[in-house]
């Protein structure tokens, strides 16, 4: 095995014997994925190099490592593994260094440093769905990347000399999680740290998210936060910046609402207003409320009209109140319209809001401004009834409801009694303003310490 802590600070010579510089990086690529060599290994003191592409492996080929050297007149170099050889412990370049060419570090979120970006810095072990710190990384025969070490040896194995470990030095950790199972975490800023502090967040610059393989957004939103949670919240954004806005957004949804400001006050502010956007308008209100005036008039300024309509009108409500606790996404429908309607507008709701409603309310009039409740109907009841059957002859008229500035407890109380899912929120002259959702109840009885989104049911 070949570490990096052993391969950072090699010298390197040219052709001829003469030493020309040190290795002081790896350079790879985010996505590359290595899977161990076949390749028998070597008695050398390193491994020897196996230029040769074609190396047996478990994997496609992919990318090799680019070894960053830096000269005596602090020159650096890009030095492509196929024009190194071992000589000893010493690496020797089989090209003249006038052939290499200069290095310069990128920004691009695709190239990925292991000595300034991984070592010593915590990734995400996507098996275990955790956090951890990096002690070491591991390259295999043929240069391709194993995995990281994150063990105690690993630790050691860079502050003793090789001789007092003996081959425990170059052996594989049992506890090495292959390259191919994490995920890196986008490095934190100075900007960063500064929005932790509560400074203006529109003096923050855009910033280069970490492109992801992919793998993170495949865990449950639940589990993304978990590990969020074990990072700080410059971490964090970074982390969220990379999913998708609708994983972005359900995670985002998972977090500890004291966590929630200061991770989005951490995220550039296009990319947050698209996350909000994505969030369910009564998510996406509590958590502008808790943010400087400043900043959220910022972000509802960058969401489209229609997009922060809701969340605005859900934003004069004060937050401990029924008002503040309810969400405006619900299926809304005139009351003589048929059950074939009122399934296919189910429908259209789910495809194109992503609104998983238990009930649907049967309204006086949907083209009027105010929607006048008079009923409501669950879609187990939609499921079996005649298709041109109206919703006045299925609709529940004696509704349990709750006033806009009911106390949240009284509310979720109800909700108990009455074993609700939801409960329609209505001011005077039964105006439906929106529902209470059980998910949202919940989170009102439980304890302050306890209080992380469960799944959302509908």
């Amino acid at each position: 095995m070949l570490y990096l802590s052993q391969l950072l600070g090699t010298p390197v010579e040219d052709a001829q014997g003469t030493r020309v510089g040190k290795i002081i990086d790896v350079i790879t690529t985010v996505g590359t994925r290595f899977t161990a060599s076949t390749t028998p290994p070597s008695s050398q003191p390193f491994p020897s190099l196996q230029a040769s592409q074609s190396s047996s492996t478990s994997s496609i080929s992919t990318p090799r490592p680019i070894l960053v050297v830096e000269g005596h007149d602090d020159q650096h170099w890009s030095a492509p593994v196929e024009q190194v050889e071992w000589h000893g412990a010493t690496l020797r370049l089989r090209a003249p260094v006038g052939q290499l060419a200069a290095y310069t570090a990128s920004a691009s979120p695709q190239e990925v440093s292991l000595a300034r970006e991984v070592l010593d810095k915590q990734v995400i072990d996507i098996e275990h769905k955790k956090a951890v710190r990096v002690n070491d990384v591991c390259f295999s025969e043929d240069w391709q990347i194993r995995g990281i070490d994150n063990s105690t040896l690993g630790l050691v194995r860079r502050l003793a000399p090789s001789w007092l470990l003996g081959a425990r030095s170059k052996r594989a950790p049992t506890t090495l999680i292959p390259w191919e199972r994490i995920e890196l975490i986008g490095e934190e800023t100075a900007e960063d740290e500064q929005g932790e502090q509560g400074e203006a967040a529109e003096s923050h610059p855009a910033h280069s998210a970490r492109q992801q393989s992919g793998q993170l957004a495949e865990l449950r939103p639940a589990d993304i936060a978990d590990i969020v949670h074990q990072l700080t919240p410059g971490q964090g954004a970074r982390l969220i910046e990379g999913l998708d806005n609708e994983t972005a957004a359900d995670t985002l949804e998972e977090i500890d609402t004291d966590r929630q400001g200061h991770i989005l006050e951490s995220i550039h502010p296009e990319r947050a207003a698209d996350i909000l956007a994505a969030m369910e308008p009564d998510e996406a209100a509590d958590l502008l409320a808790r943010l400087p005036d400043e900043r959220a008039q910022e972000l509802l300024r960058r969401m489209t009209p229609e997009e922060s309509e809701d969340v605005q009108e859900l934003l004069e409500y004060e937050e401990d109140t029924a008002g503040g606790l309810m969400t405006t996404s619900c299926v809304a429908i005139t009351s003589t319209k048929s059950v074939a309607e009122a399934l296919e507008e189910l429908r259209r709701s789910v495809r194109e809001h992503d609104m998983h409603a238990t009930y649907i309310y049967c309204i006086a009039d949907e083209a009027s401004e105010d929607y006048r409740l008079l009923g409501s109907v669950s879609i187990w009841d939609l499921l079996v009834a005649d298709p041109a059957q109206p919703l006045t002859e299925l609709m529940e008229t004696d509704l349990v409801t709750v006033a806009p500035d009911a106390d949240p407890q009284d509310v979720a109380e109800i909700m108990a009694k009455y074993n609700l899912l939801a409960v329609p929120v209505v001011s005077e002259g039964r105006i439906l303003e929106g529902v209470v959702t059980v998910d949202d109840a919940l989170d009102v009885l439980l304890p302050n310490e306890r209080r992380r989104r469960p799944t959302r049911m509908y």
